[in-house]
């Protein structure tokens, strides 16, 4: 193995490491941000998911500030940082939840997403880490993390939601201040920051301007597809709560589905990467969408139970295959120089558009209801795969020209 392999390998495991620990932050926040929306509404509960909205606005607002900071101070100092943001917000949920108020709940996950979107790096900086070969492995390492993140978070949930009764749900937005703590121990294990030397400097090929990056083909496809992948996740996975408990179901069997459903978005990662290598990046963002299409025919066939938590399962596969691939793509489209505008513009449009699906959800479920949510998966998945499509030729076609 390669010096650079094996360190790429350690970082790898760091980040997913501490992935899986203040990571759980996402599933608490979605499994309960709207079930605690619905509890501090007196009327209006089309609102209801407004606060896992907010969470989302942050990781978006936040993902631009979060790579400027980390290419300044590097990755210890910035993603600690991040979880004493991860940290604050907890606290804010908390005390919001004790004053029953709505609006300072949406502060507090606001604040949780900004934290949020220092953990959004975690894969890019550890393909940045890694050598060309490795990258996409290192992305499914990072992610791999989520397993933990899939059985921790909804424990959190179940076992702390009403630690700090009567107020509900307090104790779990409570716990999310000690995974930001354990995290942030993880996270001072990684290299310190080491300045970039002016003969590195002069060594790197110029910047691009960002527009030229953004309209390469490969790039272009890969944010649609990564971009459509999360926010269809976003918008069925939000509804998902709220659906099963409006059918009869407990919080507590939606928090499990949501536990299937993370497990699922997470545990594929430790071969996804190898199968990219295998069948190559395009064809495993396609399959993505393909089980994508898988969920919303499960979910239109019936309210049982086994129905909902089959379709969140599908849901996370889709997620997996879709969203590892499109990464994949993006990050062979530019250079060292480049990184720093471009991850942070990319996970800008990223969640600002799941943040906007996030919102929808809560509206169209209460509008039209949970088929509704399902039945947008169909034209979306399709864009996706004619740009796919349109893609392979004309890389087919570039392929006989040289």
């Amino acid at each position: 193995m390669m010096p650079d392999e094996r360190a790429a390998r350690r970082t790898a495991l760091i980040f997913a490491s501490s992935q899986s620990i203040v990571g759980s932050a996402a599933p608490i926040t979605i499994s309960l941000g709207g079930l605690a929306g619905v509890y501090l509404l007196d009327t209006d509960k089309s609102l209801a998911t407004a606060p896992v909205t907010s969470f989302m606005v942050g990781t978006a607002l936040g993902a631009v500030p979060a790579a400027m900071l980390l290419r300044r101070v590097g990755h210890r100092a910035g993603f600690i940082t991040g979880c004493g943001i991860s940290a604050l917000g907890g606290f804010i949920a908390t005390i919001a939840l004790f004053e029953m108020s709505f609006w300072l709940f949406i502060a507090g996950l606001f604040v949780l997403g900004l934290g949020a979107s220092f953990v959004q790096q975690f894969r890019f900086a550890a393909a940045d880490a890694a050598p060309p070969a490795f990258k996409a492995r290192a992305i499914s390492f990072v992610l791999a993390g989520g397993v933990i993140t899939a059985i921790l978070g909804p424990q959190i949930v179940i076992f702390t939601s009403d630690l700090l009764a009567p107020v509900m749900f307090a104790g779990a937005f409570a716990a999310t201040m000690g995974t930001a703590l354990v995290s942030a121990v993880i996270l001072s294990f990684l290299p310190p920051h080491r300045p970039v030397s002016h003969e590195e400097i002069a060594s790197q090929t110029p910047a691009r301007p960002l527009g030229e990056i953004l309209r390469q083909p490969t790039f272009a496809v890969g944010l649609l597809c990564g971009v459509s992948t999360f926010a269809l996740m976003s918008l069925v996975m939000t509804g998902a709560p709220l659906a099963m408990v409006g059918c009869g179901f407990t919080s507590e069997q939606a928090t499990l589905g949501i536990s299937w459903h993370v497990m699922a978005m997470f545990a594929p990662s430790f071969f996804t990467g190898r199968l990219i290598g295998y069948f190559g990046r395009e064809r495993i963002v396609a399959a993505g969408l393909v089980m994508l299409v898988g969920c919303a025919i499960v979910a239109l066939s019936g309210i049982e139970l086994w129905q909902f938590w089959t379709a969140l399962i599908l849901l996370g596969l889709g997620w997996n295959f879709g969203f590892i691939g499109a990464t994949a793509m993006i990050a062979d489209c530019y250079r060292p120089s480049e990184k720093g505008k471009v991850q942070g513009v990319h996970d800008l449009v990223l969640f600002g558009t799941v943040a906007i699906a996030s919102l929808a959800s809560g509206q169209i479920y209460n509008a039209w209801g949970w088929e509704a949510l399902n039945w947008l998966v169909f034209p979306v998945t399709l864009v996706c795969l004619l740009a796919l499509g349109l893609l392979a030729g004309l890389m087919r076609r570039q392929a006989r020209v040289a």
